[in-house]
């Protein structure tokens, strides 16, 4: 009689899936540290009041009175356009504004005017919410 010296064996073999899981969270755990909530660095004015909001458009202004529409710097005269396309179709959508503590109030209202011009040409009622810093 022919005997196989080959046989199969039953048991499974753990030590490949332990590698691939300790990848996953090397790779997931540097991924995580790159992602940055908030793209541009601000010292935001304190308040007290907790209101949240569903942000559609973050507007930047930082302490040099740049502007920043999302991931897009722009000036002035570029404002209104950028909002309006991040704001796209939607009715009623809320543009978080995060201003640098010592930008001059000129600088928001130029934001605000920007939104409520949007607001004039299309009907809709777009709110502009000023970020804070909790008080200490």
């Amino acid at each position: 009689m022919i005997e196989t010296r080959n046989r199969i064996s039953i048991e499974n073999n753990n030590s490949t899936m332990s590698d691939l899981v300790f990848l996953l969270l090397v790779f997931f755990m540097m991924t995580s540290t790159l992602i940055s909530p908030n793209a541009v660095k601000l010292l935001l004015p304190e308040s007290g009041s907790k209101t949240m909001a569903k942000q559609t458009v973050t507007v930047y202004i930082d302490e040099n009175y740049n502007f920043q529409v999302g991931d897009n710097p722009t000036d002035i005269e570029g404002l209104q356009p950028l909002i309006a396309a991040g704001i796209g179709s939607e009715a009623e959508a809320s543009v978080v504004l995060r201003a640098d503590k010592t930008v001059p109030v000129q600088y928001v209202v130029n934001v605000i005017d920007a939104v409520n011009a949007i607001n004039d040409q299309t009907g809709s009622k777009h709110k502009v919410i000023l970020a804070t810093s909790p008080k200490k």
